[in-house]
């Protein structure tokens, strides 16, 4: 910046490394005294060749006046406070107006030129700051408050403009627009994006992540981000972060965030430059780890809140406080967990699936306004800036259950004309009313991506209807159905079906051609191989009903016998707790509801496994596919307490690379900087389900829904190979 060859006043010079780190959030400040015929600047120098100027005193100020630098500390550093005269103002800004012509216009920083229209070049505080914003998803934070930027002339004479987001969602339509910039879109881009070379303009966002939780229990931080595969380089980075917080002064915790392996390789090759500036950066997996509230899914309800303690029967009338994620969940009306989720997690899915509340909230069972009403009837509403819960009227209660439920019984549809088991091979989409639509689909896979899903076989819903007839359970069924304790108590009702399981699964027998039918298929697979017995129910993996979670899967192994041993228990999972609260709560007819099989191989010992859906759950407008993995055996969808799985999501965002890889949060079962998928597998995952989503969008008719994706389950099996073990539409 320009400075007039004046006399230099050093009155002082301090060492940042003997003051408070930036940690505590502090900002340097200093009291000088003010003078008639001068002004007071203070400036800062890493290691006195150079001073940079961080705050102007006003023209007219009291006898003193304090001075802060906008940028919070770091660890080594210099601070002087020097007096220019009023007469003879230095342009501070390098705008083309003096530091005083700029005080006497009203505006409080000399430091950036007077505001435009549609945004502003400097934020007073919070209120301005939100004004200008918009609540919008970033990956691993939803519905934060963005307010973008635009500096111009970076090489010469940078100007920033804060953009009002909710008038100009793109940069380049407020350059248009407002700053009357006429060379189109793609000469804004080149000069823009993606190259240093020709670079004029920096383009970002400042993003408020108002549940972070710092380590002095502070809340919040502001983090500066650019378009994730544009790896802008160190100098510009600094120059921006210096910008904004010298404009945004109220801002105590600025960090500048990398939230893509573009960008955090270029911050991994500039980080002596990093260290030795006054940039503060935040990792990925720092941000995201340290929050107090994710809302999950945001949606309001009334309920009785309960805390669990896993042994309790749960209804659709409770509000539920987790400790830790269940591995069952029925049909409740909102959902509270003190460990963080994933959107795919069956805990999520059951959620957005059923319209209700959900939330981490940090130490919930503690927290001054839930404790008290725990045992209540309460109102539940989850927003993007926290959660409202206060006690409710039994009155509330009966009128919102009654609200929400459907109006009419729906029949799902059982095809019975499908009387033999079959191989995969002999089995297509449109026989998921006879077979399920698990098994449908898996069917489907091995047609389209026959090396990455396993083969098998099915058994029709024809089998279970025939049992059930065989043994007299459909009439033991209607007189269990027709109870009145069982329809009005809870814990009657999960007696009952539990009963009702074991009667099955126990209390049985099978007509002789079933059990000769199913001894026909016992050795399908070498006897080395387990067959893994899968729910393939016809009310589960539909458009608007996927049934996560509801029904069990089992292996049959060698020494277990018959075959139909391993049936029967898959069919008694027809009757869960969970899936029968769940088919209430819709009005889903529970006498026509069946149970399909799909049997395929067990896989032992896998490298890996996890869950994605063929969609950018962040920002539909990109093309992007999600994804939670871990480590070998531990379920993403379930994960065991004190895990966390790999989060990513991979997009085609423009830039140098086709798909830009962003990690949310990293596996903490594998060393820290590692990932559990490469680079080649994650694209190799991105091309399958490329060609699955397409396959399937025709086959549920959605060609014209945008929105349509397809959630799939996979694995990395043993041998490093892909499996892909389930596809269903995703219902977020």
């Amino acid at each position: 910046m320009k400075s007039p060859a004046l006399l230099l006043f050093l009155l002082f010079c301090a060492p940042l490394a003997a003051l408070t780190p930036w940690q505590n959030g502090n900002k340097f400040e200093v009291a000088v005294e003010h003078r008639p015929d001068q002004y007071a600047i203070l400036e800062k120098s890493r290691g006195l060749e150079s001073w940079q100027t961080v705050a102007i005193s006003p023209a007219v100020a009291p006898d003193w006046l304090t001075l802060k630098d906008p940028i919070a500390r770091k660890e080594v550093g210099f601070y002087r406070v020097r007096y220019l005269p009023l007469g003879s103002a230095a342009d501070s800004d390098d705008d083309g107006r003096t530091d005083i012509q700029e005080f006497r216009k009203g505006f409080l920083n000399a430091a950036n030129p007077f505001p435009e229209i549609d945004g502003d070049i400097f934020l007073e505080d919070r209120e301005r700051f939100d004004a200008l914003s918009k609540r919008d998803n970033f990956p691993g934070a939803a519905n934060v408050r963005e307010v973008k930027f635009l500096i111009t002339d970076i090489r010469d004479h940078p100007k920033l403009h804060f953009i009002n987001v909710n008038r100009h969602q793109y940069h380049h339509s407020f350059a248009r627009d407002v700053l009357g910039y006429s060379s189109g879109l793609g000469v804004f881009n080149s000069q823009t994006y993606f190259t240093d070379a020709g670079r004029r303009n920096l383009a970002g966002s400042i993003v408020y992540h108002e549940n972070y939780l710092a380590g002095d229990g502070t809340k919040g931080i502001y983090t500066l981000e650019f378009w994730p595969t544009d790896p802008v380089t160190f100098q510009f980075i600094e120059l921006a972060y210096e910008m904004v917080a010298s404009n945004a002064p109220f801002i105590e915790r600025l960090a500048y965030h990398a939230p893509s392996e573009t960008q955090r390789q270029v911050q991994a090759e500039s980080q002596a430059e990093f260290d030795r500036s006054f940039v503060h950066t935040i990792e990925t997996e720092a941000l995201f780890s340290n929050v107090t509230f994710q809302p999950m899914n945001q949606q309001e309800a009334f309920g009785r809140l309960v805390l669990s303690t896993g042994s309790e029967t749960l209804s659709a009338r409770d509000i539920v406080i987790f400790r830790n994620l269940p591995n069952d969940l029925t049909y409740v009306s909102g959902i509270i967990t003190e460990v963080p989720q994933t959107p795919l997690s069956h805990v999520n899915l059951k959620a957005t699936q059923n319209d209700t509340p959900n939330a981490f909230i940090a130490n919930a069972s503690n927290h001054p306004e839930i404790a008290p009403l725990i045992g209540q009837d309460v109102f539940y509403r989850v927003t993007p800036e926290g959660f409202e819960i206060r006690p409710a009227t039994s009155t509330e209660v009966d009128h919102y259950f009654e609200s929400i439920r459907p109006a009419q019984t729906t029949y799902p549809p059982r095809n019975l004309s499908e009387t033999n088991i079959k191989p995969l091979s002999q089995i297509s989409f449109a026989q998921s009313n006879a077979f399920g639509s698990k098994a449908a689909n898996v069917a489907e896979l091995q047609r389209i991506l026959p090396d990455h899903s396993p083969d098998g076989f099915a058994i029709p819903f024809y089998f279970y209807d025939e049992f059930m007839k065989h043994n007299g359970f459909y009439a033991v069924l209607d007189e269990m159905l027709a109870d009145p304790d069982f329809q009005n108590d809870a814990a009657i009702r999960e007696q009952r079906l539990t009963a009702f399981r074991e009667m099955i699964k126990d209390d049985s027998t099978m007509p002789q051609w079933m059990y000769d039918k199913l001894s026909d298929w016992q050795f399908y697979f070498p006897t080395y191989v387990t067959p893994r017995l899968r729910s393939s129910a016809n009310a589960e993996d539909s458009t608007n009903f996927n049934g996560a979670g509801l029904y069990d899967s089992f292996s049959h192994y060698w020494n277990e016998g018959h075959l139909g041993k391993s049936v029967r228990q898959v069919w008694a999972s027809l009757w869960n707790y969970r899936a029968y609260e769940e088919r209430e709560f819709y009005r889903i007819d529970h006498r026509t509801s069946a149970m399909g099989i799909l049997v395929h191989p067990n896989e032992k010992y896998e490298q890996a496994n996890g869950v994605a859906v063929a969609r950018n759950i962040f920002d539909p407008n990109w093309e992007g596919y999600y994804f939670n993995v871990q480590l070998g055996e531990n379920l993403v969808t379930n994960p065991d307490f004190d895990t966390v799985p790999e989060e990513f999501l991979a997009a085609r965002l423009l830039g140098a690379t086709e798909y830009e890889v962003q990690y949310i949060r990293y596996s903490n079962l594998v060393e820290p900087g590692a990932t559990i998928l490469s680079r080649a597998q994650i694209l190799d995952l991105v091309a399958k389900m490329k060609t699955l989503n397409s396959h399937f969008k025709g086959l549920y008719r959605q060609s014209g829904n945008p929105r349509f994706a397809m959630e799939i389950e996979f694995k990395i099996t043993v041998y490093g190979e892909l499996s892909i073990k389930q596809a269903r539409p995703y219902n977020g």
